[in-house]
């Protein structure tokens, strides 16, 4: 079973297709997966093969770590690009983000003043006032809509809340009023069990589209797998579909770029 599962609470630095040089954030467990999504195409795997017994970091002890990871940086001369919240789940689900985030962009303040903070988050906790304001304090604030079709995020993106609801989280995804990167997942092939996971047709882009004309992000990063999934039967979209895509965002006059 292909599994990254990232130590926490910092992890890194590592090169990010999209973000550079980017010193990960990892405020779930160091080892498992605590995720309230179970995506197919998760580098971490499957919920159920990581389940972890350790705790989540607190809050004194991601500042802790962080701060001594920039000490040893800055002594070698070196600067993160971006200081970036991902790891093993979801890390606006931490019972202290917000103060989290605090913390961070001070630290970030005064070690790396130049690096940018992004989250990459699912966009679930974005209704929670403390997440909303924490996420209208970073610099980049990346929330996932892979697309906007409810029976295909069923099936992919598997959230476990049944209250989850992507036109609810589109309305939601509108107060940040521009100050938002969608990121965008596209998929080819079938999975295992042989459900279609092609979102590449026009049946999913168009109304995915709508929606980001809706939002009116600041950017748009559409991207494909990378790395071993899971569910060993997905397919990388081509370079020539996400370039398709991308020019029709770009022509609505969103930023957007495309990750093979």
């Amino acid at each position: 079973m292909s599994t990254i599962i990232y130590p926490s609470p910092i992890f890194g630095p590592v090169h990010s297709r999209r973000l550079g040089i980017s010193l990960g954030i990892n405020l779930m467990p160091a080892d498992g997966k605590m995720c309230n999504f179970d995506c197919i195409y998760c580098e971490c795997g499957f919920n159920k093969d990581h389940v972890p017994t350790l705790r989540r970091p607190s809050r004194e002890a991601v500042a802790t770590a962080l701060e001594a990871k920039l000490r040893e940086m800055r002594t070698r001369n070196e600067r993160p690009d971006v200081l970036t919240f991902a790891g093993n789940g979801e890390p606006t689900a931490h019972p202290d983000f917000q103060n989290i985030i605090d913390d961070t962009v001070r630290l970030r303040n005064q070690y790396c003043p130049e690096a940018k903070i992004s989250v990459l988050s699912n966009s679930t906790f974005i209704f929670k006032d403390s997440v909303f304001e924490a996420l209208m304090r970073v610099d980049n604030n990346i929330l996932k809509v892979d697309t906007v079709d409810s029976d295909y995020i069923n099936k992919v993106d598997r959230p476990q809340q049944p209250s989850y609801d992507i036109h609810k989280i589109i309305d939601q995804l509108c107060r940040f009023n521009g100050h938002v990167i969608i990121q965008s997942m596209f998929l080819k092939g079938r999975a295992e069990d042989g459900t279609d996971v092609d979102n590449t047709h026009e049946r999913f882009v168009g109304p995915w589209l709508e929606a980001m004309k809706r939002v009116q992000p600041q950017e748009v990063m559409i991207y494909t797998i990378d790395r071993e999934t899971p569910d060993k039967a997905l397919l990388k979209a081509t370079p020539a579909e996400l370039n398709a895509i991308r020019d029709r965002v770009i022509a609505v006059g969103i930023a957007c770029t495309a990750s093979y």
